[in-house]
């Protein structure tokens, strides 16, 4: 199954995907969707109206996540190349929803910050209550897996050991356009997916999520031993190799920067950087 959040007139709208149309659910968002238990039976039934996907504006496919956490270090192959050892443990910082914008909206370019990076990411959308999980429970707890981009204010985030302050800037994390359920993906829970990254046409990241050294079931069960993660949470899941602040010369958004992110099966976000800006394109 394929979820998105659609804006219409009358507000947000949770919608299914089905060949190129989306049909309206009787809820203003994935997110509260999916806090109802029967939440598969009810977005399977749905039969309301129905919206050219082509044309339709869509709001980040979670507006409003209860937790936005993210992994910093999580591709093998990127953190090997880089002469580092495999971590222990995942490295986890937070997110806000406020960061978060759809995935055809601007990208915000905060006049605070003179670097602003890119991290294209496969999210892990959580779909019930999970508290100290295995491995099973994990695995049944995720409802879906979407796009999302870190975008990221280096400068900021340098400042201090603790990178918060440069993962939250308002405005700037592009999320959707989908969720889509495991069983209809390679690997299901632990997909094996293409995930590609560019920037004005120019391909600056290629991966696939089977690199990961953290998967999304041991996320979930590594997370859940911490707090209780529940429905509409989200874990990002960390990104490959390209970003531009290991560039060198170092490379940054500017005003009028086309990025596009896109992960086999989950779809394509192109987002425009405009300086000054939040929101909606």
């Amino acid at each position: 199954m394929k979820l998105t959040t659609l804006r219409t007139p009358a507000g947000t709208r949770a919608a299914r995907v089905d060949s190129g149309v989306a049909i309206e659910i009787d809820s203003p968002d994935v997110g509260t969707l999916l806090a109802d238990p029967a939440w598969r039976e009810r977005a399977a039934a749905a039969d309301g109206p129905r919206h050219e996907l082509s044309s339709a504006d869509l709001a980040p496919v979670l507006p409003r996540p209860g937790k936005i956490l993210c992994v910093g270090l999580n591709y093998r192959g990127h953190i090997l190349e880089m002469g580092r050892e495999l971590p222990e443990h995942p490295t986890l910082f937070a997110k806000f929803a406020e960061a978060l914008v759809g995935p055809a909206d601007s990208v915000s370019l905060d006049e605070a910050s003179a670097a602003v990076d890119w991290e294209a990411e496969l999210a892990v959308v959580v779909g019930a209550p999970v508290r100290r999980a295995g491995v099973a429970e994990a695995e049944a707890a995720i409802a879906g897996f979407a796009v999302l981009n870190d975008v990221t204010m280096r400068d900021w985030q340098y400042r201090t050991v603790e990178w918060l302050q440069g993962k939250t800037f308002e405005a700037t994390t592009p999320f959707g356009p989908y969720l889509v359920t495991p069983d209809e993906l390679p690997g299901g829970a632990r997909p094996a997916l293409d995930l590609r990254c560019t920037v004005d046409g120019e391909l600056v990241q290629a991966a696939n999520t089977a690199d990961l050294v953290f998967d999304p079931v041991a996320l979930v069960a590594y997370v859940s031993t911490i707090l209780t993660l529940r429905p509409g949470d989200v874990i990002a899941t960390g990104t490959p190799g390209g970003v531009g602040h290991a560039r060198d010369p170092k490379r940054y958004l500017t005003d009028g920067s086309v990025l596009v992110t896109e992960i086999e099966g989950l779809g394509t976000q192109r987002n425009t950087a405009r300086l000054g800006t939040s929101g909606p394109a």
